[in-house]
């Protein structure tokens, strides 16, 4: 560990390695991999939190940005950035940009990002700050995320960053042969689990649950007709 880093992050760091020890029965990791870890700790969390809510920037729990959204628990954006097994010639699809984390961690581990945010402010505002911290290559555009962004279609992989109610099957269709979608699934009634959905090289389909989370749900209509 390098003796530079802030004592806030290097606890969030160490705090995110034991609950990885700890869900361990659960996801199958007892960690996850160094280019991970070291990404979140190259990204500044407290650039993506509201003012109002910088003496909390490095705590491990969910923070709100408005608009009904969060920023989501370091462990978890952790935990589902190493599910895709992200490498470093990767397209990745983002569903819920919200302030901008994940796709900025994402950013300092594959080719490209593309991030769909629903709350159109929240994208104008997160596309301005990726942009003001040098993240060169993600592109954020608002839109429904149940649809994807089928212009940079096939994608190595796919995060949701919203629970919801089925997995949107222009998702399945989007991602490339030998790819990862990680999405929450479910709601506050029922209960959500984090589901890791593989798609081999025939394009045949695996699913399976990781852990129980709690995300903001997904919105936008899935019956909706997507923009042409």
């Amino acid at each position: 560990m390098q003796n530079d880093i802030p004592w806030e992050l290097e606890n969030l760091l160490d705090q995110i390695r034991d609950e990885v020890r700890d869900t361990s029965y659960l996801t199958g990791r007892q960690a996850l991999e160094n280019r991970v870890m070291q990404a979140l700790q190259q990204v500044p969390r407290h650039a993506f939190v509201p003012d109002e809510l910088q003496y909390s920037a490095y705590a491990n729990h969910p923070l709100p940005i408005g608009y009904g959204q969060t920023i989501s628990q370091p462990y978890i954006v952790a935990l589902m950035t190493d599910l895709i097994r992200p490498r470093a010639d990767d397209v990745v699809l983002e569903i819920g940009t919200g302030s901008g984390y994940q796709a900025a961690v994402l950013a300092k581990l594959v080719k490209q990002v593309y991030s769909l945010e629903i709350v159109e402010k929240l994208a104008e505002q997160a596309r301005e700050r990726l942009q003001r911290l040098g993240y060169d290559n993600v592109e954020v555009r608002s839109g429904n995320g149940h649809f994807g962004w089928p212009e940079h279609a096939p994608y190595d992989a796919i995060i949701v960053t919203a629970a919801a109610s089925r997995i949107p099957p222009a998702l399945i269709k989007q991602l490339k042969p030998g790819g990862t979608l990680v999405i929450p699934v479910g709601d506050h009634y029922s209960g959500q689990d984090l589901r890791v959905i593989t798609k081999n090289e025939q394009g045949q389909v695996e699913e399976r649950g990781v852990l129980p989370v709690i995300f903001v749900p997904m919105t936008g209509s899935p019956e909706e007709k997507p923009d042409d």
